[in-house]
């Protein structure tokens, strides 16, 4: 095996497969053991590539982003940890957000920023948040702020995606910012599940697209840092 480190990504596939199987036949229960392990194999993958860069802010970011996912999968397996998950949730997207940051070409210089193209290229990500946002908004309750601070930091991580076109590979920039993308749609998907109206499909799709997106991300840092 030329890449001895690809089993653990069968094993991240493996997991989501059997995470998505336990949900389309009702075995709740079961998710205790699958749910977990999807993070757990994509966080070992990562940690055998990227020895090259040990002790680098951007592996200790991806890493703590890695954590807080697998955190905040294992809290929302119980709905009375809700807001425990969306909260490190949250911590795992500031680390995404630092890690698209420096990874990037001379990612703190300002040069000269077309507000105009800026606002157009951000717009399509914060209306689809803010439709969200309306679907759901009257069924919040007290958990109104922090949906809201939830939401805000999560458009800030699609958005600064976007901002590496051109400033990293393509390889790179495109599976991140899709895999920023899955997690919109993912997290979208759950909250008018969770706050608008409940349908059936709700948990194959979240799933499916939120493990696309820890995927592409994962795959898209990969990218960045290896020639």
């Amino acid at each position: 095996m030329r890449d001895k480190n690809i089993v653990w990504l069968y094993l991240y596939l493996l997991a989501c497969f059997l995470d998505l199987y336990f949900i389309i036949d009702n075995l709740e229960s079961y998710r205790i053991y699958s749910k977990p392990l999807i993070m757990i194999s994509l966080g070992v993958y990562f940690w055998q590539i990227s020895k090259n860069i040990a002790g680098t802010l951007i592996r200790k970011m991806i890493l703590g982003a890695i954590v807080f996912s697998w955190l905040g999968d294992v809290l929302l397996i119980f709905p009375a940890f809700f807001l425990y998950g969306l909260g490190a949730f949250l911590v795992a997207h500031l680390c995404y957000i630092i890690s698209f940051k420096i990874s990037q070409q001379k990612p703190f210089e300002i040069g000269n920023v077309n507000f105009i193209k800026l606002f157009l290229y951000n717009l399509p990500i914060c209306i689809l948040a803010a439709y969200v946002y309306f679907l759901i908004q009257f069924n919040l309750g007290s958990l109104k702020i922090p949906v809201i601070t939830y939401m805000l930091v999560l458009v800030a991580m699609v958005t600064i995606s976007r901002e590496r076109f051109n400033k990293t590979n393509p390889s790179s920039f495109w599976q991140v910012f899709l895999g920023a993308l899955f997690f919109l749609v993912s997290d979208g998907i759950l909250a008018i599940n969770m706050f608008y109206q409940s349908f059936p499909e709700s948990g194959v799709l979240v799933m499916g697209t939120y493990t696309i997106a820890q995927l592409l991300i994962i795959m898209g840092i990969r990218a960045h840092y290896i020639r």
